[in-house]
């Protein structure tokens, strides 16, 4: 592939705007077309990609100067919208979940094997310094031998924030689905694909009111489980906890942390590329800060697309790839059976851990 991979965005809305920033300053990815079901809404898009034009979604498809849909659509036209953009023989760079569940995230994984392009996806902040120090700590033995894990995100709703939140209490939204591909994914990266679940997950508040923008006070009806709590056994044997959940007003949990046979690993934020990480150990008896060991630097939503073009450059795999990202999938999935059957469930597939990321590489050189 010569040039820079033409990218097509489908979906316009508030998430869009932090893709379009990153893509326009990264030097193998050009942005050609930007596609809503609202024209007008893509059309305002634009002075963030000024070398795009606007259009509706089936036109970007057709599209001769589109290599890629970035696709930002809500969960539940993720896959929808995925299989169009295959069927036109176009890669896929996906925001999370993969799909709203595994027969159609499936579907998608065969159509693109058939196809020979390729499918990426959210979330790309495992990329950053963050996740991917603690990673490079991990894997040089620094607290040892990996016991067990945890990771934690509590919010009291993002309804308090964003002006149109209804799609994150629908299926494909809540806390597991929204938040947990963070979390999951980093502790993936970390320790290794899952094998085993078993959690319990409730729905405290059957509606939610809007608290801010044009439609502050306008109550919506809740369809998901908005907490959810799990115990993860990794295929190593390493048990991950697991705390999501949109009815916690506040918290003093850890991001997440790694418990080995000789210290403690301290993880930032997996919503974040950076952020600093903590090391405790046998041997000094207090913790301290480590410096940058792995990752892109200023990394942002977008590297992941990046780095599949990279990736495409040389031939190689792409590391937030559709195999890591099926798997994630189908561990969510597994949690709630297991919330709603009162039973241990088997996570039948697997992924590879990505290769690391050195630091001080750049997703587009």
């Amino acid at each position: 592939m010569g040039g820079p991979l033409r990218v097509g965005v489908v979906g316009a809305g508030k998430i869009s705007a932090a893709y379009l920033r990153t893509l326009e300053r990264l030097d193998n990815v050009a942005v050609t077309a930007v596609a809503d079901l609202d024209r007008a809404r893509a059309e305002a898009a634009l002075p963030l990609a000024p070398a795009a034009r606007a259009c509706l979604p089936d036109e970007l498809f057709r599209a001769r100067d589109v290599d890629a849909v970035l696709n930002l659509t809500v969960p539940a036209a993720h896959a929808e919208v995925a299989l169009a953009a295959i069927a036109a023989g176009k890669h896929v760079y996906g925001e999370k979940p993969l799909a709203a569940g595994t027969a159609a995230a499936r579907g998608l994984l065969d159509a693109a094997a058939r196809a020979g392009v390729r499918i990426g996806c959210a979330p790309d902040t495992v990329l950053g310094t963050g996740l991917q120090t603690a990673r490079a700590l991990l894997d040089d033995g620094a607290i040892g031998r990996p016991v067990a894990a945890t990771a934690f995100m509590v919010t009291p709703g993002h309804e308090l924030w964003h002006p149109d939140p209804e799609f994150y209490y629908r299926p494909g939204g809540g806390p597991l689905f929204d938040m947990g591909p963070y979390h999951l994914t980093a502790l993936v990266q970390l320790l290794g694909p899952v094998r085993r679940v078993t959690g319990f997950a409730a729905t405290p508040h059957g509606t939610r009111s809007i608290a801010s923008g044009p439609r502050a006070g306008t109550a919506f009806p809740v369809e998901v489980a908005t907490h959810v709590s799990g115990l993860l056994e990794h295929a190593d044997g390493v048990i991950s906890t697991l705390l999501l959940s949109f009815d916690v007003w506040a918290g003093r949990l850890p991001h997440i942390e790694v418990y080995g046979s000789r210290g403690t690993l301290g993880v930032p934020d997996p919503n974040d590329f950076d952020g600093p990480v903590e090391l405790y150990s046998a041997e000094t008896r207090q913790w301290r800060q480590v410096p940058e060991a792995g990752g892109y630097r200023d990394g942002a939503r977008g590297y992941g697309l990046a780095e599949l073009a990279q990736a495409l450059a040389q031939g190689r795999p792409h590391r937030a790839d559709a195999e890591l990202a099926f798997h994630v999938l189908e561990v969510m999935e597994a949690l709630m059976t297991a919330a709603g059957e009162g039973r241990a469930v088997e996570v039948e597939s697997s992924c590879h851990r990505p290769a690391p990321v050195p630091l001080g590489s750049r997703p587009d050189r």
